[in-house]
Formats: structure tokens, C-alpha cells, sequence
């Protein structure tokens, strides 16, 4: 009688080049992910930026009802597939009470593996929720590194490792943020962008936005490079229901850069669910500054944005020279 097969407890073991699409929270924790591979002898191959292509094989792939970001995903990672061994796709649903992350971010696991069924793509990913299952970011890569054959000091080591990284990248963006602000210029306009990462720094998304802003002179800071802890606690005197973590972080940021700025643009990604929701919020109930408000669709052209965006730089800098005068009667 033969002796009963043992499971394998490192399954990615065998993975040597590990996928990452450079899109969603590739633009909040990429950083992270990178060394963390690197950390554990693995290689990262990072998808090519974003581009027309991308986002038309992504539409393709996309049924209706996906977000646009959701859609450009799955364009950077059908570009993976064949060019590594597995391709990184977490399932991450909270970091606690009140910090959710969309349903996409749950789903994406399902979601890549139901939509390439056919090249059926080994799919790594770890499992973040702490409000139900207790499984925090930590817990989650010690446990992917464990999967990859690590002892449980390698996997501590590359955790620290990762989350150095990460740090750096998060204080070297504040510092240039900060040192933008402090270098504007005083007769020039200064316009906080806020959106989710995924948009705010996708070259072709945010990225169009914020080559058109500089081509007219105005100084931009971004929302998510505000220091998110101040900002998650800032969002609680706006809103103490609001479900979504990066939500309230750019709720937070624009609380605390308010009186920073001269504009707020405001941008989502179409049919985005949370941003409908707190778009709409922040318009009616942040008061003081003028925003523009941006919905981004798989429309290729930019004409129109460029209108917008010229005119509302034309408001800012007339408003700023005082704005209407009334004659006296």
C-alpha cells in the first residue's frame, strides 16, 4: 500500500518570475511588492505602463459593469501572461473598522482567473482582512513567503525589508510635496489632484492630467501623497460612516491642504461605486475652493479634458487677482 501523498506547503515554491500588473494598488503599495519578492530570491517582472493598447485589450476582456480602472487591470495582465512563471494578484478586503478597500480588490483573485480560464495563468496571492478573519498585511506576507519555501525568519526579514521600502517611498513623496508647495510660485495657482493612486499616477490616465496642468503653469500636489495616517484621522470630522479607506484618506488630505491650495480637481474613474458616492460629498460639503470634478471613461480623446481644465485654471488665476469687481452704484 502506498503511503497517502502529503500536500504541499510551499506551492510557489517552484515560481521564479512573479507578474505584477502595474495598475490598482500597484500605484499605493508597488514599492512594497518589489522588494518584498526581491527579498525572498524571487524576480519581479513589472508590467509596461499603461497605454491606448492596454486599455482597449482590457475593455475587451471587461463585461460592461467594470470599472474602467478595474478594465485597464486586466489589459496589464493579460501583457503578463507568458512572460513569467505566476503572476501576483492579492485579495485584499480591509485593513480594519472603517478602512475597506473597494469589492474589486476582493474580487481580483476571482475575477483574473474566471477572465483567462482558458490560459489559466498560476495565480499567487495572499488573503488581508482584518476585520473578520484577523489577517493583517504582516500576517498575510509572512504567510505568502511561508508559500514560497521561506523559514519563518527569511519571511520576517523580507516583510521588514518590504515595508522599509515602502516607508521611503511614502517620505520621499511627502518631501517633494512639501518642498513644491514651499517653492510655488506666489503669483502662480496651486491645484490639489485628488483621486486614487491608480488614476492620480497612471501614466495615462492622471498622467495626461498632469502633463496638461504643467504645460499651464500650475504647481499640482496630490491627495494620496499627504500623510495618510493624519488624513484617516482628519476624514472622521467629515464623515464617521464612510466605509473605504482611500476614500477617507483623500477626504482627509483635502481637509488639511485646503487652505493650501487655490483648486481642487477632483477625478474618478467611470462607473466608479465609492467615488460616486463620496464625489458628491466632498462637492457639497467642502466649501471654500473651487472643484472641478473629473469622471475619466475609455474615451481616447482628450480635447475635452483639456477645455476643462484650461478653463478651470482661467477661473483660478482670475479669482486669485480678486476675482469679479462690482462698480459702485
Amino acid at each position: 500500500m502506498k503511503p497517502p501523498t502529503l500536500r504541499c506547503q510551499a506551492p510557489y515554491e517552484p515560481l521564479q518570475r512573479i507578474g505584477i500588473p502595474q495598475a490598482l494598488l500597484y500605484h499605493r503599495y508597488g514599492q512594497l511588492w518589489i522588494k518584498f519578492f526581491r527579498a525572498i530570491g524571487r524576480t519581479p517582472v513589472i508590467s509596461a505602463p499603461t497605454d491606448r493598447h492596454t486599455m482597449e485589450r482590457g475593455g475587451a476582456l471587461s463585461n460592461d459593469e467594470c470599472c474602467l480602472a478595474s478594465k485597464i487591470y486586466l489589459g496589464h495582465v493579460e501583457s503578463l501572461i507568458g512572460s513569467c512563471d505566476g503572476i501576483f494578484v492579492p485579495c485584499i478586503d480591509n485593513l480594519g473598522h472603517f478602512k475597506s478597500f473597494c469589492t474589486k480588490f476582493q474580487a481580483l483573485p476571482d475575477m483574473v482567473a474566471n477572465t483567462f480560464v482558458e490560459q489559466s495563468p498560476k495565480i499567487v496571492s495572499c488573503q488581508v482582512n482584518e476585520t473578520i478573519e484577523h489577517i493583517g498585511m504582516r500576517d498575510a506576507f509572512l504567510d505568502l513567503a511561508a508559500q514560497f519555501g521561506c523559514t519563518p525568519c527569511e519571511a520576517k526579514h523580507a516583510w521588514k525589508q518590504a515595508l522599509h521600502a515602502q516607508q521611503q517611498k511614502k517620505a520621499a513623496d511627502a518631501a517633494q510635496q512639501r518642498q513644491l508647495l514651499q517653492n510655488a510660485p506666489g503669483n502662480g495657482i496651486t491645484v490639489l489632484l485628488a483621486a486614487h493612486p491608480y488614476l492620480a499616477h497612471d501614466p495615462y490616465m492622471g498622467g495626461a492630467l498632469s502633463d496638461m496642468l504643467a504645460n499651464m503653469g500650475v504647481t499640482l500636489l496630490y491627495a494620496d501623497r499627504y500623510d495618510r495616517r493624519r488624513a484617516l484621522q482628519s476624514s472622521f470630522q467629515f464623515s464617521d460612516t464612510l466605509p473605504w479607506i482611500v476614500n477617507r484618506e483623500i477626504v482627509g488630505s483635502i481637509m488639511n491642504l485646503h487652505d493650501s491650495v487655490d483648486g481642487i480637481l477632483l477625478v474618478s474613474a467611470f462607473p466608479c461605486g465609492p467615488d460616486s458616492m463620496t464625489d458628491d460629498a466632498i462637492i457639497r460639503c467642502i466649501k471654500g475652493k473651487p472643484v472641478l470634478n473629473l469622471t475619466l471613461d475609455a474615451q481616447t480623446g482628450t480635447a475635452g479634458l483639456e477645455t476643462r481644465i484650461e478653463s478651470f485654471a482661467d477661473i483660478l488665476r482670475y479669482q486669485k487677482r480678486g476675482g469679479y469687481v462690482h462698480a459702485a452704484s
